[in-house]
């Protein structure tokens, strides 16, 4: 893992002096997924005690790995890359060896042919021909041609991603996959959702990566990346164990049921316990993962009627998953594939013994299928047997398994998984978030508790910055975290040498914050 370097902290000053909590005071934790237990394990550090309270069996949230006798699985593919060396230094301290190298193949199932990703040019000519991909690069230039001397608004996601690359390569995959992700036409889906997820990521750094091999392009393109050997839960669930061992109490199989507040302060959290009996957290601090929607919900005196209004315009989309078990060594070579076609109907596959060998027996190996849905979806309730026979008949199609070849087959279910970024969005979640900000000890953290869509390393920075806003009475904008307009998947790339810019910028020598305040 290259030579560990030492990680300073270097807090506003004189914040060391004036602590906003004692060691003794009750911080409560809500939701022990990557955010929560990071939160609980940047408070373990600074010899500070916590309680998480966790609805499921086992932490990681949507990072955690499901166990099937022999095989493992992760909720969907989860692969590690930050802008932030703090994060991978504070999972490398976590993980030691456990964390390995992975080399990325990842493909597009579209139209009948898969394409390559990061885009090999020759492979994607050969595909769509090239009298259609000369109309594609043509209706890309007239797109920016068009962007830069009439600058037309963009109302919706379907502007932006015909305005960034014309409407032949945004209909070849961009807008249907998007739609088969949410659920809504592109035309009802904020710009926001590109701005924040694709803004900087041009066809022109795609064709300059597939040309010069010395280009390293956007962070997606780098091949490689690092994985707990185990799975992706491994990390929160060896930051559980120090957690425990230092004294804090991490209970799973606790259901928040009530959030009880007065004078502007969250005083204590009731769960219901599996047994059917319910415990009361009393609560000086509170730092929350759990969905934004349910945290206003929960509230008692219960919230303005203002805010249960706003509540339910907010949405989020829910997955149903099937789990396989294959016999046969391999399926294939991908780490993942996307099914941007609207007739197939699951979104997303993963191949688990593809991130690490210790997620399958030797000579087996598993599938991970991902299906979109909201919870009126017949699929969410459909039973393991209906599910598995919509999804072989396609997967048979395809040539990737057949029937014959299936051990085992097994459900799985998530709901508040994506927070949808549709046309009316905003103003609701200002008016939720507004409100809770009157109460002076809850901070809310990770993708679902911000409402936002972000990946692993921004949900654990969160986490760790609510410790920090705790232990120095910091005034760390956790809103900031993952807020900027620029194509997410950039980052570092840790090697053998250090961490550097994916986008082949200098080396970074020195150890960062895990954030930066006001």
């Amino acid at each position: 893992m290259g030579n560990k370097q030492e990680i300073l902290f270097i807090p506003s000053e004189g914040s060391l002096s004036k602590m906003a909590a004692e060691r003794s005071s009750n911080i409560v934790i809500l939701g022990g997924g990557a955010a929560g237990i990071s939160a609980a394990y940047e408070l373990t550090r600074n010899e500070y005690k916590s309680t998480t309270l966790e609805r499921w069996k086992k932490v990681g949230g949507l990072a955690k790995t499901l166990d099937y006798g022999e095989w493992r699985s992760d909720i969907g593919p989860h692969r590690f890359f930050s802008k932030n060396q703090f994060l991978y230094d504070m999972i490398e301290e976590v993980l030691k060896e456990d964390w390995i190298l992975v080399n990325r193949f990842t493909r597009f199932y579209i139209q009948g042919k898969f394409y390559m990703y990061p885009v090999q040019m020759g492979e994607a000519l050969k595909n769509m021909g090239i009298f259609k991909a000369g109309f594609a690069f043509l209706d890309y230039l007239i797109s920016r041609i068009r962007k830069k001397l009439l600058n037309p608004p963009v109302r919706n996601f379907e502007d932006f991603a015909v305005l960034e690359f014309g409407r032949a390569l945004a209909e070849l995959n961009m807008l249907n996959y998007t739609e088969k992700i949410w659920g809504l036409p592109c035309k009802e889906i904020s710009a926001e959702w590109g701005t924040q997820r694709i803004h900087g990521l041009s066809l022109m750094a795609i064709i300059m990566k597939a040309l010069f091999k010395g280009n390293d392009g956007p962070k997606t393109l780098v091949d490689t990346f690092y994985y707990p050997e185990k799975g992706a839960s491994q990390t929160y669930e060896v930051m559980a164990e120090n957690v425990e061992k230092k004294g804090s109490v991490i209970h799973t199989n606790s259901d928040i049921c009530e959030i009880h507040h007065q004078d502007g302060k969250i005083t204590a959290v009731v769960v219901a316990k599996s047994d059917g009996t319910r415990e009361k957290h009393p609560c000086d601090f509170c730092i929350s993962s759990i969905p934004i929607t349910e945290v206003v919900n929960m509230l008692r005196p219960a919230a303005p009627q203002e805010l249960i209004d706003a509540v339910k315009i907010l949405k989020y989309r829910y997955q149903v998953y099937l789990f396989m078990k294959i016999n046969k060594e391999r399926v294939s070579k991908d780490n993942w594939i996307y099914f941007p076609d609207t007739e197939i109907p699951f979104g997303r596959i993963h191949e688990p013994k593809n991130f690490s060998v210790s997620m399958a027996p030797k000579d087996k190996t598993s599938l991970w299928v991902e299906h979109f849905v909201f919870p009126d979806d017949p699929r969410w309730n459909a039973s393991a047997d209906d599910l598995y026979e919509q999804t072989i008949e396609w997967l048979e199609k395809l040539n990737f398994v057949k029937r014959s070849e299936v051990l085992e087959y097994y459900k799985h279910r998530e709901d508040f998984v994506y927070p949808v970024y549709d046309l009316v969005y905003s103003k609701p979640l200002q008016v939720i978030k507004d409100y809770l900000k009157t109460f002076s000890n809850l901070q809310l953290i990770g993708r679902a508790g911000r409402f936002r869509y972000n990946n692993q390393d921004h949900s654990i920075e969160t986490g760790v910055l609510a410790a920090r806003n705790i232990i120095e009475n910091g005034d760390y904008d956790l809103d900031k975290v993952g807020a900027e307009q620029e194509y997410f998947e950039k980052g570092y790339l840790k090697t053998e040498k250090g961490y550097f810019k994916a986008d082949n910028e200098t080396q970074r020598d020195n150890a960062s914050d895990p954030g930066k305040k006001n």
